[in-house]
């Protein structure tokens, strides 16, 4: 398979220039390149197209991989710096890459040009891959923290591990509070096997059905909340704890109380009166 490669060649000898394209092609890419000996010219290149990788020699009349290196650096790349020279030597090469260049190879030894290419390539693609992954972890929490809903993290053994600003207006604990403890504290003494079993199940069974429960706060009121209980996945997609999304429906259990208590009392009355309709007739 035959790799795209787009090289911006820092060189002012096109011979040089040409026999590092040269290497690249032999080595299974398909080179497309410019060349530049400026800062100017490296930095309307930098602007004009998007590039795989920078090769720049060492010394350059006017310019040089130090300057090269630091307006690769201006632009804020994530693309591999590598310098081939002619000239530089083993404490130069070390200077380069402690400032921030990616490799080097000597113009004598070109033969490691295509292995550290294609090593420096790889690495690039694992920093934007881990670099991904984490903005997406980061876009992630703040979405879970700035919920209005409560979002708590648990282990299978119900230790608390996450705690969002939602669980705390909830349930009045602060995140410092609650994390490492047991869950279990949110729970009333009556139902002290709701949460144990839930866990146990979902170690076992993956998600399972929301639930209408009732939870303690910090300051001990109960509060009635629908609970949405999922499984948190680690490697191997084993199960390794809970994520509980907890929506307050005391409200709606109070307003659910008083028209099932008001039916009652429109039943008992229907049926005392139907009770005083017999007995009336019967009187007559």
């Amino acid at each position: 398979m035959i790799d795209s490669l787009r090289v911006l060649i820092v060189e002012d000898s096109a011979d040089d220039a040409f026999l590092i394209v040269q290497e690249l092609s032999g080595g299974g890419f398909e080179v497309s390149s410019e060349r530049v000996v400026s800062a100017a010219t490296m930095q309307a290149a930098l602007e004009a197209h998007t590039w795989d990788l920078i090769i720049s020699d060492y010394s350059i009349p006017g310019f040089g991989g130090p300057a090269a290196l630091a307006v690769y650096q201006q632009k804020d790349l994530d693309i591999p710096f590598l310098m081939v020279s002619g000239l530089v030597g083993e404490h130069l090469a070390v200077e380069m890459l402690k400032a921030g260049a990616h490799n080097y190879v000597m113009k004598d030894q070109l033969g490691r040009l295509v292995p550290a290419v294609r090593q420096e390539l790889r690495a690039a693609r694992e920093r934007r891959v881990r670099k991904h992954a984490e903005a997406t972890a980061a876009y992630i929490a703040l979405m879970v923290e700035s919920c209005d809903q409560a979002i708590i993290g648990t282990t299978l053994d119900g230790t608390v591990v996450s705690w969002n600003a939602g669980a705390e207006h909830l349930l009045g604990y602060t995140a410092a509070e609650i994390t490492g403890r047991s869950a279990a504290v949110l729970v009333p003494p009556y139902r002290p096997e709701d949460l144990p079993e839930t866990l146990q199940r979902i170690g076992k069974d993956g998600p399972v059905e929301s639930c209408d429960t009732a939870w303690l706060r910090k300051d001990g009121r109960p509060i009635h909340v629908l609970v949405a209980i999922s499984p948190i996945k680690g490697a191997n997609q084993r199960v390794i704890g809970a994520s509980l999304v907890a929506h307050d429906i005391t409200r709606h259990k109070l307003d659910e109380d008083e028209r099932l208590a008001l039916i009652q009392d429109l039943t008992a009355a229907l049926v005392h009166m139907g009770n005083f309709s017999f007995q009336a007739s019967g009187k007559r």
